[in-house]
């Protein structure tokens, strides 16, 4: 087992800290870490929240309503110059500077110019109706004083912005697309952006994407609301150099999240896909990221390559999400719900990781690659199906923001058994693991639902891994792997297990059953690697019964991670006989604290 030094920001903590006072349900448990020498403390975040109960809690996002572009004031931009005859605008060579509330259409190029938008506490509706502008020196839409500015694209027209190549420190726009209020993108249209000195599209409030056909490329962040980014519908391509959606307020608890309900987000960005400071909730539509060069490459030590981010709490209650990262897939500095999404992940390091709880109550999630498949301080499946592979611990319920280096684990050389948890009452977990398989530094328990660990080979590791107590009371384990470090259910669990130690090792896709003293099949299950030892827990099992495990056979029926719902003997050969709830001979652990 893994643990690495991972510490959160000071800036973090204070966000987590804050949002307890806002009123959010979180937990008043706190876990202190260091960083550079000076204490940090982290608050624990309660992972039973909905999406609607994060939100609530969150500012309030501005409403996008209909544009009624009957008294709209046209602008013609014409190369170097633009022409305007209505009230509220002003036209200085190619400078187009609008001073009033109200609705503009834009059309026609400006090869090197800019709109301004001037107009305190106003809103002001840019209809882009075949509008082309780029600026060598600022942003080429810049509300640099404004209460909103609504953009939006008239249907079937196609529009492009392109800004500087650098912006001052102290630059007020500072992306190709900028409000210093909130910003709204909504119609029919198609908009494309090139952020080519900063950002793509930037808002210091609130920045909400209604609609439209949107294609952003950024040298650093390609979308960004400092208080909020909220993705309703459109068709979003995000190309950035540093991260892809961003919301980094960090000041206010109620502040610096991001919330994606629909649409078709696609993200490729060299930095976290999603960034958000506090929370990142996905409740409809598609999110596909690539983050830091995909899992293939090595995490970056300096710049975060997360697939989607958190600071406080993540809440993925629908829609499809797919990422590509070379580091953490899914990770939260809080708490991390799955309630409902479509989830693939591969990544180069966790798939789902969060600091302090980790739930999963329904959808699915396939963790196609990691080093640790789903970690965290506290993990409880009460429902939906898991599938992961992993190099290192399958699921692995331990605390990674510590001071120092611990090996915890029977297979580490050091004792850790700290208040960590690993629960499962409903749904199915399905590991394939090179290192742990189902491993907590704590306790673990499981109540209902299907759990199956194919591996480890290495007798180093062990399928199955607990510190603590390890009760298993319904539901249906499987764990099949070495034998060099077994472990085993508590004897005081109420329902029966069995645990089974080879002479030598079953090849992979070997039929392995286990039947009982009438010759009744029980499992029937194909190895998905090689393994010497398997444990079995099932309602069926009854503790000081003899059963007898054979090779061969028929496994038939619907298959869970090679756990077949039937099978035959036929001329399957006999391997061994065990008695439920006996520990396996040979040295191997049963029970716990060992």
């Amino acid at each position: 087992m893994r643990i690495r030094r991972k510490f959160l920001s000071a800036v973090t903590s204070a966000v987590l800290a804050a949002a307890v006072l806002s009123g959010c349900s979180f937990s008043n448990d706190s876990a202190t870490t260091s960083s550079s020498g000076s204490g940090v403390t982290a608050v624990a975040v309660s992972a039973g929240l909905t999406a609607a109960d994060v939100l609530a809690s969150d500012k309030d996002v501005q409403t996008v309503s209909d544009t009624d572009t009957s008294g709209a004031v046209d602008i013609t931009l014409s190369g170097t110059s633009a022409t305007s005859s209505g009230k509220g605008v002003k036209v200085d060579g190619s400078t187009v500077t609008i001073t009033a509330e109200g609705v503009y259409r834009v059309s026609g190029t400006l090869t090197d110019g800019q709109i301004v938008v001037n107009a305190p506490k106003a809103t002001v509706t840019l209809i882009l109706d075949g509008a082309h502008i780029t600026s060598s020196t600022t942003a080429a839409i810049g509300a640099t004083e404004a209460g909103e500015l609504v953009i939006d694209l008239a249907e079937g027209s196609t529009n492009d912005l392109a800004d500087a190549s650098s912006y001052a420190d102290d630059a007020v726009a500072n992306a190709a697309l900028f409000s210093a209020g909130d910003l709204t993108v909504t119609g029919a249209g198609a908009l494309s952006v090139k952020g080519n000195g900063n950002d793509a599209i930037a808002a210091k409030d609130g920045l909400v994407i209604q609609s439209g056909t949107i294609t952003v490329t950024a040298a650093d962040d390609g979308i960004r609301g400092k208080d909020y980014l909220v993705v309703n519908g459109g068709t979003i391509t995000v190309t950035a150099g540093g991260d892809g959606l961003k919301a980094d307020n960090a000041e206010d608890a109620d502040a610096g999240f991001v919330a994606v309900a629909g649409g078709t987000v696609t993200v490729t960005a060299g930095g976290d896909g999603v960034d958000a400071t506090t929370d990142l909730v996905i409740t409809g539509g598609k999110v596909t990221i690539a983050a830091g060069g995909g899992a293939t490459t090595t995490p970056s030590d300096d710049t975060s390559t997360k697939g989607l981010k958190s600071g406080a709490i993540s809440v993925l209650e629908g829609g499809t999400v797919i990422v590509d990262s070379s580091d953490d897939a899914v990770h939260s500095d809080g708490a991390v719900r799955l309630n409902g999404a479509t989830i693939t992940v591969a990544s180069g390091d966790d798939g789902v990781h969060a600091e302090s709880n980790l739930q999963i109550d329904s959808g699915t999630l396939t963790i196609a690659s990691s080093v640790e498949g789903i970690e965290s301080a506290n993990i409880a499946v009460n429902g939906g199906s898991v599938d992961l592979t992993s190099s290192d611990d399958g699921l692995n319920a331990a605390s990674n923001s510590t001071t120092g280096e611990q090996q915890a684990g029977r297979g580490g050389g050091g004792e850790d058994v700290g208040p960590y948890t690993a629960t499962v009452t409903g749904g199915t977990l399905v590991i394939n693991a090179e290192g742990d398989g189902f491993d907590s530094n704590g306790t673990a328990s499981m109540t209902g639902g299907t759990v199956v660990v194919s591996g480890p080979t290495r007798s180093g590791n062990g399928a199955l891994d607990v510190n603590g107590t390890f009760t298993i009371s319904g539901g249906v384990l499987v764990a099949a792997g070495s034998s060099g470090m077994v472990v085993t259910p508590d004897t005081g669990s109420t329902q029966g297990w069995l645990s089974a130690s080879l002479d030598s090792a079953v090849e992979a896709g070997t039929t392995v059953q286990i039947a009982d003293s009438d010759g009744t099949v029980l499992a029937s299950f194909v190895t998905t690697k090689a393994m010497q030892n398997i444990v079995y827990s099932a309602p069926a099992i009854e503790t000081g019964q003899q059963y007898t495990i054979y090779s061969g056979g028929e496994a038939s029926g619907a298959s869970t991670g090679g756990l077949s719902a039937s099978g035959t003997l036929g001329s399957a050969q006999k391997i061994t006989t065990v008695t439920a709830g006996d520990a396996p001979a040979g040295g191997g652990f049963g029970g716990h604290g060992r």
